[in-house]
């Protein structure tokens, strides 16, 4: 049934260890292509390697040294067969080591109606882990779909690799954001970049050519000892696999705080276009058709790295038990991508799935549970770039660039010489069948036999015990109005240096001038900018995108926390005149089984879903990131919100630049003295306390239609949201990007005015005869607005309090981030 059609250079190795030699293979891997080098031990466990170690290694000849010997130099012998499963139903297998409890084990066999194989132990393991099944937070992400608003333009939503929205003129969008957290603590270059490929896979199976990405980054303190290999390593991964796929990479962030120490956050968003009738979905219909596995060859690399490597904490015994991490070829997942762009335009696939967590196992369950109901794959077809490799291991192996497709008789040929163009290695594995099951073979014996929707859709949904934190009442009760403030303008003018130059609010060019922000040349804003802006299709049709969160609002009420970073990211986009249209979602938290921490998790998710349906945009989709924390302690819960919106011209896009003498300068919304997890409290005392700003979503769509109406009409020539560092933060924000500085007059308190947090602001410069059509939009839609200054000169000046100039906040500002890294 299965033959192998086309595979270009077999004997070579694929992925990025492209021409390694067969004296490579064996338990020693060295991962690298760009950050440190480690050496992987493993061990046999039930006839599945398992990692036991990753130790940095000074160079090459020493990774090649360490552990040799401990695979065997054969093919494997002895499989486990779904024959022998039923003859030794009482035969041990480590489940347990997989991150399976008995529970979990006993309905397996109950599913079966016997013990099941170790084949299909990998594929139940894999599936049903916390990273592939949610199976801590299902029961609360229902409420997305529960409270979603009602929108035309949600065309694909959550449950698919992607959601998608119409845009208009003929276009959709596609975009989801995700994590690489573990594996980029582990091996940071690596961990980067795969994250980046994995996201940009989910993307392309929608159908969709990949347009533009963008990173949301978290590290621990800049003077921990370990935060300048992990920063080092991520961002030459982030831009290193990025601009090698030539994406621009246009916006994001980079957050420093000691919770993140051991527990880095990498988050990458994808965006991509396409035509709605284009679409394409992971379903597997059409008993007959060709299953074809394309891409890179399949290695060791990864292999239990959803079971094992995202679904636990961090702690000695995991350090220990570390899995691989993969190892990306972004030059491979180039012409991956254009060999797709070809494939979807003669529509020639009927389904299509990336192979990421959970490798084979994913796309196999997943498409057939999706489709007719059935499948049969030879796993001995699966080209290897390791002939050592066990059926369990295949299955398990998240090796990156692959892709699964199912495809009609009628087309293989032609799909297989358009991969064969690419040089991209294509082979059918298998076909679809309408039997219900999931079967596959190794050496002609029977491994896999079972319904594939209790792997891909019918896992375990637990409704884990959550209270709030012990902490936490003592914590909100700890309030920043303990702390001095600066009463003088020289302790003014002074707080305004320490935050220009604070890691948080400092320049970040130091990183984001690692990445290709204009390459495809569509690029019409990026970094520093509030958001970042494409254009789409031939016209001045584009989409704005910006993603951001608060670890500590979050920490101090995880219901408003989520809520308040929905707000900055709808803000961010409004300001640069874009409609938000739709929302992603990057979760990211401590251990599930800590009752506090899924509290937390609980509240986050009803305060975004509520925000969601106050605001009208919807959850396309998104991810979920557990168990980010060492030992006990997890870090501060941070909900990564991705909003896009939509540009009917980018032409009248606004930025943030101070650049015309004379503007007025407006500042729009309402002023209050808040405090709580401001970076005025952090930074100047370390302190962490009191709730944060209060949550005002019908004020923050009030402002922005203004944001849209000024840019729409032309009226605004710059904008800029306040958000952390307040007021203080966006003036010189602004003043340093457009290189004129500003005066402004705060008469009443002016410490409240320049460092509060308050949400739904924005400082927007207009040329003075347009200043009365922006104050008569602000009052039509009840958004408090005033003049306070004005553009013009070399220096940032408050009257009556201080003035600095454009060149000493310039140095502090850019200068911090270098000085610390450089």
């Amino acid at each position: 049934m299965t033959e192998q059609i086309h595979e270009p250079g077999r004997d070579q190795a694929g992925g990025s260890d492209r021409g390694r030699g067969p004296e490579h293979a064996g338990s020693a891997e060295q991962v690298g292509g760009g950050g440190p080098e480690y050496a992987i031990g493993t061990e046999q466990v039930g006839g599945a390697e398992q990692v036991t170690s990753v130790e940095h290694v000074e160079g090459a000849e020493q990774a090649s040294d360490a552990g040799q010997a401990e695979r065997p130099a054969g093919p494997p012998t002895g499989v486990d067969s779904v024959a022998r499963a039923a003859e030794t139903p009482e035969r041990d297998l480590p489940y347990a080591e997989l991150g399976m409890n008995d529970e979990e084990f006993a309905r397996v066999r109950d599913i079966l109606g016997r013990r099941p194989t170790s084949a299909e132990l990998a594929i139940y393991s894999v599936m049903w882990s916390e990273h592939c099944s949610y199976k801590s937070s299902r029961v609360h992400l229902k409420k997305f779909a529960d409270k979603a608003p009602q929108s035309d333009a949600l065309l694909v939503g959550m449950g698919e690799n992607a959601g998608v929205v119409d845009v208009g003129n003929g276009w959709a969008v596609t975009f989801k954001i995700e994590s690489h957290n573990h594996p980029s603590y582990v091996e940071p270059y690596q961990g980067a970049a795969t994250g980046v490929g994995g996201i940009v896979r989910d993307i392309l199976s929608m159908g969709a050519r990949p347009v533009a990405v963008m990173d949301s980054l978290r590290f621990g303190p800049p003077d921990a000892p370990d935060t300048r290999r992990v920063l080092d390593g991520v961002v030459r991964g982030v831009g290193g696999y990025g601009n090698c796929l030539g994406l621009p990479n246009v916006g994001g962030e980079v957050v420093f705080d000691p919770c993140y120490a051991a527990n880095p956050l990498v988050n990458a968003l994808c965006v991509g276009v396409l035509k709605p009738e284009d679409i394409k979905r992971a379903i597997a219909p059409g008993p007959g058709n060709k299953v074809i596995l394309f891409g890179a060859l399949t290695g060791p690399d990864g292999i239990g790295g959803a079971s094992v490597l995202a679904s636990a904490t961090f702690d000695e015994e995991s350090h220990r038990k570390r899995p691989s991490v993969q190892v990306g070829d972004p030059f491979m997942e180039k012409l991956l991508t254009e060999c797709c762009m070809e494939i979807f335009a003669e529509d020639l696939v009927v389904g299509i799935q990336d192979l990421g967590a959970a490798g084979v196992s994913c796309a196999t369950t997943e498409l057939a549970a999706a489709g007719t109901g059935g499948m049969d794959i030879d796993l001995g077809m699966v080209p290897l770039r390791d002939q050592t490799l066990r059926p369990e291991e295949i299955l398990m192996s998240e090796s990156q660039e692959r892709m699964m497709a199912v495809v009609e008789p009628a087309n293989v040929e032609r799909f297989l010489k358009l991969c064969g163009k690419w040089d991209v290695p294509a082979t059918v594995i298998g076909e679809v069948t309408d039997t219900g099951r999931l079967r596959m073979t190794w050496n002609g014996e029977t491994i896999v036999d079972i319904p594939p929707g209790t792997a891909a859709d019918e896992g375990p949904v637990y409704e884990r015990p959550y209270e709030p934190p012990a902490d936490l009442g003592q914590l909100q009760a700890d309030g920043p109005g303990r702390l001095p403030r600066p009463s003088t303008s020289e302790e003014l003018r002074n707080t305004v240096m320490w935050l220009a130059g604070a890691p948080n609010l400092a320049d970040k060019s130091f990183v984001t001038s690692q990445y290709d922000k204009y390459v495809l040349g569509n690029t019409v804003l990026a970094m520093p900018e509030d958001a970042g802006v494409i254009r789409i299709g031939e016209g001045p049709q584009g989409i704005a995108l910006a993603t951001d969160g608060n670890g500590r609002y979050t920490r101090l009420d995880p219901y408003a926390g989520a809520q308040l970073a929905l707000s900055e990211a709808y803000r961010n986009v409004a300001a640069t005149g874009a409609r938000p249209l739709a929302v992603t979602n990057c979760l990211n938290f401590g251990s599930p089984e800590d009752p506090g921490v899924m509290w937390q998790f609980a509240q986050a998710v009803e305060g975004l879903a509520a925000a969601c349906r106050a605001l009208g945009v919807p959850v396309t989709g998104g991810n979920v990131s557990f168990y980010n924390q060492t030992g006990t302690t997890p870090i501060n819960p941070t909900p990564v919100i991705g909003v896009l919106g939509v540009h009917d011209d980018v032409n009248r896009r606004v930025g943030m630049s101070f650049n015309v003498e004379g503007m007025s300068i407006l500042l729009l919304g309402e002023t209050r003295a808040e405090f709580g997890g401001s970076e005025w409290a952090n930074v100047v005392f370390g302190h962490l306390g009191g709730l944060p700003p209060r949550v005002d979503l019908a004020a923050e769509a009030a402002l922005g239609s203004v944001l849209v109406a000024g840019a729409h009409e032309g009226v605004m020539e710059a904008a800029h949201d306040l958000s952390d560092g307040g007021l203080s933060q966006a003036l010189l924000e602004s003043c340093l990007r457009g290189g004129l500085g500003c005066t402004v007059s705060l008469p009443d308190d002016p410490f409240v005015e320049l460092f509060s947090e308050s949400v739904a602001r924005a400082v927007v410069a207009v040329r003075p005869e347009n200043e009365a059509r922006v104050v008569a939009l602000s009052e039509a839609a009840g958004v408090p607005v005033r003049r306070i200054g004005t553009v013009g000169g070399d220096a940032f000046e408050v009257e009556g309090q201080f003035s600095i100039p454009l060149g000493e906040l310039r140095e502090v500002h850019q200068g911090a981030l270098p000085a610390l890294f450089g």
